[in-house]
C-alpha cells in the first residue's frame, strides 16, 4: 500500500491510498480518481511532506557529561529548601492568602489535597507540583 499526496486542476488537494506506484498510473489514465471537493478527474502527484526516523539524541550535557537523576533530584531539594518557606498541609491556604495580598508574596512549598488545588486553579493561583521522595533516616 502506497499514499499519494494528489492535486487536481483546481487547486485542491487530497490524499489517495493506492496498491502500488502502477495501480495509480492505471486508475489516473481511466480517470477513476476525482478530486473529492470538485469530482474534478484531472490530478496528479504533489511532493509529500515526510519524516525521517533518527536515532533519539544521546542524554546528557553539553561536553558528553551524563545527568545522575539522583544527584539532580538532590540539587532540586537543596533549592527548594534553601528559598521557599515549607508550609506544610497549609499550601492552599497560604497560597490564597498571597494571591489576595492579605500575605507577604514569597515562594512557598507544601501539601495539599485535589480539592484544595482545583480551588487553587478556579482562583487563577498558578502552581506545579514536583514529586518530592521522602528522605530515609540512611539518606539525611
Amino acid at each position: 500500500m502506497i499514499i499519494f499526496d494528489l492535486k487536481c486542476n483546481n487547486g485542491h488537494t487530497f490524499e489517495g491510498w493506492f496498491e502500488d506506484g502502477q495501480a495509480y498510473d492505471e486508475q489516473r489514465d481511466n480517470d477513476m480518481i476525482a478530486c473529492p471537493t470538485c469530482n474534478d478527474t484531472s490530478v496528479s502527484k504533489i511532493p509529500s511532506t515526510f519524516g525521517i526516523k533518527s536515532s533519539p539524541p544521546e542524554a546528557g550535557l553539553p561536553g558528553g557529561q551524563q545527568i545522575d537523576p539522583e544527584s539532580l533530584a538532590r540539587k532540586v531539594t537543596e533549592f527548594m529548601d534553601k528559598n521557599f518557606d515549607d508550609v506544610g498541609c497549609d499550601f492552599a491556604k497560604e497560597a490564597l492568602k498571597i494571591h489576595y495580598g492579605a500575605s507577604e508574596p514569597r515562594n512557598i512549598k507544601g501539601s495539599s489535597t485535589k480539592e484544595e488545588e482545583k480551588t487553587l486553579k478556579e482562583e487563577g493561583i498558578e502552581f506545579f507540583k514536583i514529586p518530592v521522595p521522602k528522605q530515609s533516616d540512611t539518606d539525611a
